[in-house]
């Protein structure tokens, strides 16, 4: 009985994401239909190359996004599973279904350059960011950039940006050098937008604080901001003098307030601030300020 109970959460957690990333894919097909293709401006990627083999061939967009990111959807299987595998035939499926649904939708904006690639760009991205958080992708050049940087001496966000300026050099033999300037701007705003909807609007921060007064300083950031910290003994490389080292992890609209006490209270002392994607475990809570 236990067992049944525990794989019905399992099976709905996993009916929902592949909710949500069908919701992602039909999103960014708005995007790409209402938006961009109207306006003659594309998206990076695959995604991008479908959308000129459409404008030269005549080959229906849906049917090429599906074809042309069948062999990423293998390595994807290869590389990190089965998992994001299915789910990425899931979200690329919907997006191929999706342009085909609303390929006749008319266009919501058209004539605005600035409009149409932050407004376009912004849908793409929220559409892609919601798809891969869910543990699906809706193109595949970003799996062909993770495997290449293994082989290669080139990081991931090197082979990304590289695959993609020839992406929108193809681009700009259909759409014109305008066309692919306006596509490489949407495709920069998606990647932004993306990033904020993976993480989410309200992401962590890790402040590192070596300070001659590591008691007081834990202290106050409990009682001012309810939050606790840790302690770690550091050593001074060229000095070789011993540190208390802080750690502490807050939330983004409690940033202001830490460094506040921070100059408050010992002006003179070391920090390093990390942005942080996601906190799980322990005792990250916060506790009443009285």
């Amino acid at each position: 009985m236990r067992n049944i109970k525990k794989q019905k959460p399992i099976k709905l957690k996993l009916i929902l994401r592949g909710i949500l990333v069908i919701l992602g894919g039909f999103i960014t097909a708005y995007g790409l239909e209402t938006v961009l293709i109207p306006n003659s401006v594309s998206d990076g990627g695959v995604t991008g190359l479908s959308i000129v083999g459409s404008q030269l061939f005549g080959v229906p967009l849906g049917v090429l996004i599906a074809v042309l990111n069948l062999p990423f959807i293998w390595l994807g299987y290869k590389q990190i599973g089965k998992s994001f595998a299915m789910f990425s035939i899931i979200g690329i499926a919907s997006l191929a279904v999706g342009t085909s649904v609303m390929h006749h939708t008319p266009a919501i904006i058209e004539g605005d350059t600035l409009l149409v690639t932050v407004v376009g760009g912004i849908i793409l991205g929220i559409g892609m960011g919601i798809a891969l958080r869910n543990g699906g992708a809706l193109d595949g050049i970003d799996m062909l950039a993770v495997l290449l940087s293994r082989k290669l001496p080139f990081g991931t966000s090197d082979f990304i940006l590289f695959l993609n300026v020839f992406v929108f050099i193809v681009v700009s033999s259909v759409f014109g050098l305008q066309g692919a300037i306006l596509s490489a701007i949407a495709y920069f705003i998606a990647s932004k937008v993306i990033h904020i909807v993976e993480e989410g609007l309200s992401g962590s921060k890790m402040f590192q604080i070596i300070t001659t007064q590591p008691e007081l300083m834990v202290e106050t950031i409990r009682d001012r901001l309810g939050r606790s910290a840790t302690y770690k003994q550091a050593y001074g490389g060229f000095t070789h003098e011993k540190f208390v080292e802080i750690t502490c992890v807050i939330n983004r609209l409690e940033e202001t307030k830490l460094k506040e006490i921070i100059n408050e209270i010992d002006p003179k002392c070391f920090v390093t601030v990390y942005d942080v994607a996601e906190v799980k475990g322990g005792n990250f809570r916060k506790n009443d300020i009285h």
